[in-house]
């Protein structure tokens, strides 16, 4: 039996989670992570499992039946739940919970109370420039994430000439840079020790990052890993890095 009910990937943007989470449910014991959470209730999942407008219901009893239905398509058949949650997503999520676990006076403990034992894997960018200009991109062009073979996974607009935009990049940076600063002292406070995976040694070796996650489930993880999703990066955008460093003067990481 696995160590923990669950984990959660605590990530922001463009580090990484998909590719981490196509990897973990390619293992078919760790669940289906994704982002069920986002914006406090995703507008995907509604429409993927068709379900019932809010007013439908009372709120007490919608949010406990969208919950039964996260864990369930987060297992995923499995014995573990899995979930994906963006920084900005946390107050939305203990939020929802709240009114479920009156008696959780934390977000650790509404979250444990809904799903069990968790394992918190915290996911980061060394290079937050890179992930700015990524981010900035992927806005730009409509094109999320790509398979190996180069064939488009997630593609959420139509593609749009990519510019340069120094002002632009400056605020997306600003904003991860807030975003992933936060995750820290929110550990702290929740008295939470995280498995850390940094997406430079994800992406360079994505079996040995893996294999620490399965190994600190307790689930086996595979002898060879195939990742489905490959890192969406081009010569543009090393160019908009160094342009983005010569304007400013900041130094490589």
């Amino acid at each position: 039996m696995p160590d923990y009910d669950g984990y959660i990937l605590c990530g922001t943007p463009r580090t990484g989670s998909t590719m981490l989470c196509d990897l973990l449910v390619r293992t078919g014991v760790a669940g289906s992570p994704d982002s069920y959470f986002m914006d406090t209730v995703s507008p995907y999942w509604l429409t993927e499992w068709s379900f019932p407008a809010r007013g439908e219901a009372a709120e007490a009893e919608w949010n406990r039946r969208y919950l039964d239905k996260v864990i369930e398509t987060g297992r995923a058949g499995t014995d573990v739940f899995a979930l994906r949650l963006m920084r900005a997503d946390v107050e939305g999520l203990s939020g929802f919970l709240a009114p479920l676990f009156p008696d959780a006076p934390t977000d650790r403990a509404r979250l444990e109370a809904a799903f069990g034992r968790l394992l918190y894997v915290h996911l980061s960018r060394r290079d937050r420039l890179a992930q700015a200009v990524s981010y900035v991109r992927a806005r730009q062009t409509g094109l999320w994430h790509v398979a190996p073979d180069g064939t488009e996974i997630e593609r959420l607009a139509p593609q749009e000439p990519d510019l340069y935009d120094h002002d632009r990049i400056a605020a997306e940076l600003a904003h991860l840079e807030r975003l992933a600063g936060a995750w820290d002292p929110w550990f702290a406070d929740q008295g939470i020790e995280p498995l850390r995976v940094v997406y430079e040694d994800l992406a360079d070796d994505p079996g040995s990052s893996l294999q620490r996650i399965c190994t600190a489930l307790g689930v086996p993880a595979p002898e060879t890993v195939t990742p489905g999703v490959a890192k969406l990066t081009d010569p543009t955008n090393a160019e908009w890095i160094a342009r983005f460093r010569r304007e400013t003067g900041m130094s490589a990481t």
